[in-house]
């Protein structure tokens, strides 16, 4: 196997697994570049936004098909219609936070050390989900502004998406079925946007990227297949009320890596 396969597959395999489970894939990602000089090519950071978008949309593509039926009819009474308004509402602060943070404060959180703290402050975020009251499946305009906040937040490295909205949900009083899937639902347009953004930034270097083929594709393929078992198991686990458990290994990831900043490495 030759070595750029070999990065590419561990990419795929870290991008698939933390994207999904509360960890954090970019904060992963920033900790496999630091420690193995692992790194991504524009074109690559392109696939994998893409092979992620395919497994969310493939994992709720009931859901997604019913809105998709629901605003092409511009019926926003029925149960998935209802769902276009809110996904909007919160899409909307989630892109203004995170077009911010990429043009203010995204190189201030490069070193393990900042990248460390921000797994901390996302481990004790999980954590607190498990202080949530579930008696509500009715998701306000309120709630889904709130999460699309939330959503925003998890543009810091370290910071996970699910964890955070999935936290934020749990808080509000949603119950679990309805927190993980609308958490996910709300993740497609924002890794859309992602998209957009990352290919139009890299658009003069997508062209020159120097991933072969094989590699981008056996990437691709490994980040969707990991992906969408990622899914399921977070499915079952929130479910079954273990979902603050993840705050355990962010806290000792977090507590790991200030320490080695610290100690120079």
């Amino acid at each position: 196997m030759s070595e750029q396969l070999l990065n590419t597959s561990i990419l795929g395999l870290i991008q698939g697994s933390a994207e999904w489970l509360p960890i954090s894939s970019s904060g992963h990602l920033k900790v496999a570049e630091h420690f193995l000089g692992l790194t991504t090519t524009p074109l690559f950071n392109v696939i994998l936004h893409v092979a992620t978008l395919a497994v969310v949309v493939f994992f709720f593509k009931e859901e997604v098909k019913n809105i998709l039926s629901s605003l092409a009819h511009l019926d926003f009474q029925s149960e998935y219609g209802k769902l276009v308004p809110l996904i909007i509402i919160a899409t909307i602060p989630t892109g203004i936070i995170g077009l911010l943070y990429a043009k203010f404060l995204e190189n201030s959180f490069e070193g393990i050390l900042p990248i460390g703290a921000t797994f901390i402050v996302g481990a004790t975020v999980v954590y607190t989900s498990k202080l949530g009251k579930e008696n509500t499946d009715n998701i306000t305009y309120q709630t889904a502004l709130i999460m699309g906040i939330a959503q925003g937040f998890a543009a810091f490295h370290g910071l996970s998406r699910s964890g955070a909205t999935i936290s934020t949900a749990l808080l509000l009083g949603l119950k679990r079925e309805k927190a993980f899937k609308f958490s996910f639902l709300l993740s497609i347009p924002a890794i859309l946007g992602d998209l957009f953004v990352e290919a139009y930034i890299q658009r003069g270097q997508i062209a020159t990227s120097g991933t072969g083929w094989t590699e981008l594709a056996v990437g691709m393929v490994i980040t969707m297949i990991v992906g969408y078992v990622a899914l399921k198991l977070l499915s079952k686990i929130v479910s079954t009320k273990k979902f603050h458990y993840f705050a355990f290994y962010t806290w000792t990831l977090g507590a790991l890596l200030i320490v080695l900043s610290l100690s120079g490495f």
